[in-house]
């Protein structure tokens, strides 16, 4: 009896198992998964700070916007490709929605610089905002005027048609936090320990805290 009972047990805990396995693979499956583009000047930082957001599954580093197929990083920072530093936000929106995802956006970056971002100077290091629907377009809309309200200064990103997205070399995904060893101006440094130096060399967090104060998203 007892080991008909076990048995019985067993059958009743391989069932449950078998069902929550269901349960969870179906919730996968619900996922409403989507992507958004946005230019925010050095795509490691903005690969950094999104990849820190709660129903975010990935961020990639790309160049998009411009008119050269398959291009290469010296050729966007060097101009005359049209493309900007981008990067693509994967992401639940069942989690996290696109209004959501572009209001941090805004405050994570310094959206009245027309000429770039921070010490990256140059056409290729300019914000944008690249929409693939009308609800995108809307989304953005919506999140331009209330950060222009917030911030009380004229925003210059623009919000652009979305164009081919290219993925930015190996070497250039999850920089700020690979272990390869390079020479920098600062010495020997890891790629993570290189951003970091890059990051504050560049003073980004500062201006955006002057420019957004305690509404920093990422900034500590």
């Amino acid at each position: 009896m007892a080991s008909l009972l076990e048995n019985v047990k067993t059958v009743a805990l391989s069932v449950a198992i078998g069902a929550a396995v269901l349960l969870q693979t179906g919730r996968a499956e619900a996922q409403d998964m989507q992507t958004l583009v946005v230019a925010g000047g050095c795509f490691w930082c903005v690969e950094a700070d999104f990849e820190k957001v709660n129903g975010v599954t990935e961020v990639v580093s790309g160049y998009t916007g411009g008119t050269v197929e398959n291009p290469t990083y010296r050729q966007v920072t060097g101009g005359r490709t049209g493309h900007y530093e981008a990067v693509e936000i994967q992401y639940d929106a069942d989690q996290v929605t696109t209004r959501q995802l572009l209001d941090l956006f805004f405050r994570s970056v310094d959206p009245t610089d027309a000429g770039g971002q921070f010490c990256d100077r140059g056409d290729s290091y300019r914000t944008a905002i690249f929409v693939s629907n009308s609800a995108e377009q809307d989304a953005a809309q919506q999140a331009l005027a209330a950060a222009q309200a917030e911030l009380g200064q004229t925003i210059v990103t623009p919000i652009l048609p979305a164009s081919r997205f290219y993925l930015a070399e190996d070497y250039h995904q999850d920089y700020y936090k690979g272990q390869d060893r390079l020479l920098t101006r600062g010495g020997i440094k890891t790629q993570a320990e290189a951003y970091a130096f890059y990051r504050e060399g560049c003073r980004r967090d500062q201006r955006v805290r002057l420019l957004w104060g305690d509404n920093a998203p990422f900034v500590n």
